[in-house]
């Protein structure tokens, strides 16, 4: 079906990380826009921040390719090289591999709506949160467990 329906789509609140991590992503819901069409090579999102969310904690993919487009409100992009309010309109494009860790914060009052789309390769992606103790790394299937940094489970 090459129409999809956006409203027949049940929206996914919040993330998947362990607590404590989960908190500031709370007010974050999903779209799978991918996955409602049958993709299955990259996935395409349209995320909702509500004021004061944030799009996750910020990190970089070693092999998942990630280009984020706004749609509406003006997110705070905070990335290695500082903090910058985008617009609707602006696009984020991070390589797999860069190390450039990145996520938006929500910080008005009005709600921020954004496309992501991204390669899929869970199996050899690992997923490097700085500036938590958190990592997601790739053990060859789809289905990765978050981690310490000493590689401890969650």
């Amino acid at each position: 079906m090459p129409v999809i329906n956006i409203n027949s789509i049940a929206p996914k609140t919040g993330s998947t990380y362990p607590a404590p991590f989960d908190a500031p992503c709370v007010n974050r819901s999903n779209l799978k826009l991918g996955d409602a069409g049958g993709l299955t090579q990259f996935g395409a999102n349209l995320l909702t921040l509500a004021p004061g969310a944030w799009s996750s904690q910020r990190h970089y993919h070693t092999a998942e390719d990630e280009f984020v487009y706004i749609v509406s409100g003006h997110p705070t992009f905070i990335d290695d090289h500082g903090r910058q309010t985008l617009k609707p309109g602006a696009c984020t494009a991070h390589p797999a591999g860069d190390g450039n860790a990145h996520h938006m914060i929500n910080e008005t009052d009005t709600d921020v709506v954004y496309l992501v789309v991204g390669s899929r390769t869970p199996e050899r992606d690992s997923g490097v949160y700085p500036d938590v103790d958190l990592a997601i790394p790739a053990n060859g299937t789809p289905n990765r467990v978050y981690v310490n940094k000493k590689g401890e489970p969650y």
